[in-house]
């Protein structure tokens, strides 16, 4: 596996450790529940971490767009799945720009 494959796949895990950290601070509760609050900072500095991992081998620009729009559309996602949050043509269509922007960034980098 080269450099580049790794830092992708570097990256992967640090958006998951993001999108699982603010699942977590959905039922921290304003950090009042001990178990999910740990698991907010435990997460949160698991993204940072692999980030710092990731942007040694990505351009830096390159890496926090897919981390942030990924997580962004991730965590969107999965709010409308597990927690009814609301769903609408324009959030949808919002999503897919955030994915097609996601996509154009990492065209122009090559």
């Amino acid at each position: 596996m080269n450099d580049r494959t790794f830092a992708w796949l570097v990256l992967a895990m640090s958006v998951l450790a993001e999108v699982l950290g603010t699942l977590a601070l959905r039922q921290a509760a304003g950090f009042t529940r001990p178990w999910p609050s740990a698991a907010v900072a435990v997460c949160y500095a698991s993204a940072i971490w692999l980030m710092s991992i990731a942007v040694k081998h990505l351009e830096m620009g390159l890496a926090y767009a897919v981390w942030a729009g990924a997580g962004t559309a991730v965590t969107a996602i999965l709010g409308m799945l597990w927690f009814d949050e609301a769903r609408s043509a324009l959030r949808l269509a919002g999503l897919g720009c955030i994915v097609i922007g996601v996509i154009a960034l990492n065209l122009s980098s090559r």
